[in-house]
């Protein structure tokens, strides 16, 4: 029987600051359980498992990835909706880590689409408008602002960047002016 005053919302906001707090390896029922006081056995009365609870992280990650998004592009086009978009994972990432990693987490196809997803794509295809990428090739073009942008945030968390001179910081307005370039220059 579910606990009275505990919610699988509320659950999941502890699960997703618990990831941002000491990584999403830790998010666990029981680490959870420990957070909020409860035995393990009174999660599960909420939720259907580990994989449950950190899909809805995932879910959880991906709205509010979406919503900082499409805040920061409202008005934009072009290169100045690219930049948007992208400081806007970069922040997130920077400021909820856990949370971040757990939106690469695969989702089923249902969960996607019945979550952010079909958001995600149409910011990334809001995007694309301010250039001149035919409609055929927008899948590619999401792939490729997808796996520029996210690859270079996965690196620079890592520290990866951390090596050499400059600061990954001085290499990321040059990132969003390369796949500028490459979109206006999108080949036919």
């Amino acid at each position: 029987m579910p606990r009275a005053g505990l919610t699988p919302d509320q659950l999941v906001v502890v699960a997703a600051a618990l990831a941002d707090r000491d990584g999403l390896d830790q998010v666990t029922v029981s680490a959870v359980a420990r957070q909020v006081g409860v035995k393990p056995a009174s999660v599960y009365a909420h939720l259907d498992g580990a994989d449950d609870l950190l899909r809805r992280v995932t879910q959880l990650a991906l709205r509010e990835m979406a919503e900082r998004a499409a805040d920061a592009m409202a008005g934009r086009s072009g290169r100045d909706a690219l930049e948007a978009w992208a400081t806007a994972f970069r922040t997130y990432a920077f400021a909820h880590p856990g949370r971040y990693a757990a939106s690469h987490r695969p989702l089923g196809r249902q969960d996607a689409l019945a979550g952010a997803g079909p958001r995600h794509t149409s910011l990334s295809v809001a995007i694309l408008r301010g250039y001149d990428v035919p409609e055929r090739d927008h899948v590619h073009a999401v792939r490729l602002l997808g796996a520029t942008i996210h690859g270079f945030l996965d690196l620079e968390a890592a520290g990866s960047f951390d090596h050499s001179a400059p600061p990954a910081a001085d290499s990321w307005p040059r990132t969003i002016d390369a796949l500028d370039a490459l979109l206006r220059g999108w080949p036919s």
